[in-house]
C-alpha cells in the first residue's frame, strides 16, 4: 500500500508539474495519512458520489475537477487539472500517439513555452478510416469535416484557432483532431481544405482518466483502481 505522499511524488514527476505555475500545478487538495489499498479516479464530484465511495471501499481520491466536492466528505483528495488536459487528452499526449500507431510525434502549438499538441504521422489511409479509429478510441466523437483519400500526417491539438489550422496546413497536415470545434477557424479550414474531426471534450476528459489508470496500474501492480 502506499501513501498520499508517495501518489503525489509520482504524479508530480509524471505530469512534469514543474513547467507550470504554481497555481496550475496541482497536486493535494485534501490531505490525509491513510494508507491508499483502492484508489478512485473521476472527472468530478457526482450524485451520490459519496456512496460510491462506501460501496467501492475507496482509500483515496483522483479527481480531475474537485471545486464542487462536499466538504464534509472524509477522504484524502489529489487533483490535476490543467497538466492532466495539456498531457492525457488531445495535447502532447504520447499514449494517444501509440493508440493512433503515430509515429515521428513533434510538439504543436505553444502556450506559455509549453506544447498544446502534436504533429505525426499515421500509415496513408482516407479520412472515413481516420475517423473510425477516433470513434475505436474515444466511443465517439461529435462531427468531422471534409474528406480526403490520402491521409498521411495528423494534427492532435487541444486548441483550435485560424493560426493553428493554417501551421498545421502548412506543414502537411491533412486531418486535425481537437475537442471543440471553433466556428471562428471555419474560414481557415475551408481555404486549407482542412479535415477536422471534433472529438468532444468529455471524451477526451474520459480517456484520460482511463489512461492514467493504465499508467497508475503500471507503478503500482497491487494498487486497485476503481473509475467512476
Amino acid at each position: 500500500m502506499m501513501t498520499q505522499e508517495t501518489l503525489i511524488e509520482f504524479l508530480d514527476r509524471f505530469f512534469q508539474v514543474d513547467q507550470y505555475p504554481k497555481e496550475e500545478r496541482g497536486g493535494i487538495y485534501r490531505k490525509s495519512d491513510r494508507l491508499i489499498q483502492r484508489l478512485g479516479l473521476a472527472l468530478e464530484p457526482t450524485l451520490n458520489f459519496d456512496l460510491w465511495i462506501t460501496n467501492h471501499r475507496v482509500d483515496a481520491l483522483f479527481i480531475h475537477r474537485p471545486w464542487q466536492l462536499d466538504p464534509e466528505l472524509d477522504i484524502g483528495v489529489v487533483f490535476y487539472h490543467l497538466p492532466f488536459d495539456e498531457q492525457l487528452t488531445l495535447g502532447f499526449n504520447l499514449r494517444l500517439a501509440e493508440a493512433l500507431t503515430l509515429v515521428n510525434a513533434k510538439p504543436f502549438g505553444h502556450k506559455a513555452g509549453r506544447a498544446i499538441g502534436m504533429i505525426g504521422e499515421i500509415p496513408p489511409q482516407s479520412s472515413d478510416r481516420c475517423c473510425g479509429q477516433i470513434r475505436d478510441i474515444f466511443g465517439g466523437y461529435e462531427s468531422a469535416i471534409g474528406q480526403s483519400e490520402a491521409v498521411r500526417k495528423i494534427a492532435i491539438v487541444g486548441a483550435m484557432n485560424e493560426s493553428l489550422i493554417r501551421s498545421a496546413a502548412a506543414q502537411g497536415v491533412e486531418v486535425y483532431i481537437t475537442g471543440q470545434f471553433r466556428t471562428s477557424a471555419k474560414a481557415a479550414v475551408l481555404e486549407t481544405g482542412m479535415c477536422v474531426i471534433e472529438v468532444g471534450h468529455h471524451r477526451c476528459e474520459q480517456w484520460g482518466l482511463k489512461a492514467l489508470s493504465g499508467v497508475l496500474r503500471e507503478r503500482w501492480s497491487k494498487l486497485q483502481i476503481i473509475l467512476l
